[in-house]
């Protein structure tokens, strides 16, 4: 423990070189400043991916249930086994189909869902907003129709008018024709994502049944109480409901968007370290400056029969000591202002005048901020490690030093 005590001593000294100090300083907030940075920006990361994922299934379920005959004909008793399942919260059967809608200016390939609004009502995420209408406008048998807020403005219509839909299909003689149908649009809803808003409409079932000529639905869809688990409950209900079914949940449908996200967070983080690496560069400066400063301390204590081992670990405590503490600070910093990301960020543009995420460019007004314990813990850990390896070039050249050298013009 001696050397430890003289670590904190030669830290501390008063007598430093002024020089020396303001370099350990700026190593100090420098590691501080690379910290903070990365807990930031890996909560905000976190805040973006979250809200990401939250309107992403705004207008779709956790997961689904097919059949291998593309047609579940008698989905009533799957809906109600797999109602049985306590992490399910919903379930609503669905038939999902590509199509063109045409109004009298123009026209536009869509997605429709065909569904039954009670159903839906409780799948559909409170994130969804109706612009004018709702969902319980679709009702059986008046060939309604519901879309997103982009599809209304890219065909040029609102509520009232009529639009024609166009899907295609394979007659008897494998010969593809057209089934067309005349719907009224009777809702406009906003979810955030641009995929939905801009290629999603909903019909209901009974309508989308007649048209097709089908009786059955082509999947049922399921909502979980916890959205993580959707592929565990998807596997679950595979294997209940036995052999002809298959299942699939949304960390499959939509793992390029999660990807990019990873793959974002891991470059961000790559880049914010060499921050940290620079402030680590700075330590083995200010540790040699030392070093050369301390050099009779050192052949005096080596004199005194210090080994060498232990004089590098003076200096390996000291440097490790800046590393840690700027590390400490910086967490205490980074959190600090991870949590409070949304109350400031509306402060300071109000004072700078300008909005960084303007409403008509952005779904999100505001930035999102989630601070992970395990950003936290493995941002320290990867700060630890590079401040400690900073510290080990200058231990080892005090080590070096030979005390008949250091000591022979010192009087």
């Amino acid at each position: 423990m001696n050397e430890f005590f003289i670590s904190i001593r030669y830290l501390w000294s008063r007598k430093r070189n002024g020089f020396v100090s303001f370099v350990t300083s700026i190593s100090l907030m420098g590691i501080s400043l690379g910290v903070a940075a990365l807990i930031v920006i890996l909560s905000v990361m976190n805040g973006f991916e979250y809200e990401l994922r939250d309107r992403l299934l705004s207008m779709s379920a956790h997961g689904a249930i097919t059949s291998a005959d593309e047609n579940i004909s008698d989905w009533q008793p799957v809906y109600e086994e797999m109602s049985k399942d306590d992490d399910i919260l919903s379930v609503s059967p669905v038939i999902s189909l590509n199509g063109m809608l045409r109004s009298s200016q123009d026209n536009q390939g869509v997605e429709i869902n065909a569904v039954i609004p009670s159903y839906e009502d409780k799948i559909i995420d409170k994130k969804v907003r109706f612009i004018d209408g709702n969902i319980e406008a679709l009702v059986a048998g008046s060939n309604s129709i519901v879309l997103g807020r982009g599809l209304a403005r890219n065909l040029n219509i609102m509520m009232g008018d009529s639009l024609l839909l166009l899907m295609p299909s394979v007659n008897k003689f494998q010969e593809i024709e057209p089934i067309l149908g005349r719907f009224t649009v009777q809702g406009i809803f906003e979810s955030g994502i641009q995929e939905h808003d801009a290629g999603l409409a909903l019909v209901h079932l009974v309508d989308a049944q007649k048209l097709l000529g089908v009786e059955g639905v082509s999947a049922l869809r399921f909502t979980t109480r916890n959205p993580m688990l959707a592929s565990s409950v998807s596997k679950r209900l595979v294997i209940k409901l036995g052999a002809g079914f298959s299942g699939t949940d949304w960390t499959i449908e939509n793992a390029a968007y999660f990807r990019a996200i990873k793959l974002e967070k891991t470059m961000m983080t790559l880049m914010l370290l060499m921050v940290v690496g620079v402030a680590a560069f700075n330590i083995v400066a200010s540790l040699i400056m030392v070093v050369t400063e301390k050099r009779t301390d050192i052949a005096v204590l080596r004199t005194l029969g210090m080994s060498p081992t232990s004089i590098m670990r003076i200096f390996f405590f000291q440097g490790a000591m800046i590393g840690w503490l700027g590390t400490f600070f910086g967490i205490l910093f980074g959190v600090l202002v991870a949590h409070n990301v949304p109350e400031w960020v509306p402060v300071i543009e109000q004072f700078f005048g300008f909005q960084i995420m303007p409403g008509d460019v952005f779904y999100m007004t505001t930035i999102p901020s989630i601070v992970a314990s395990s950003d936290i813990l493995i941002v320290a850990i990867l700060a630890f490690i590079l401040t400690s390896i900073a510290t080990l070039y200058p231990a080892k050249k005090a080590a070096k030093i030979d005390p008949a050298i250091a000591l022979r013009y010192e009087h």
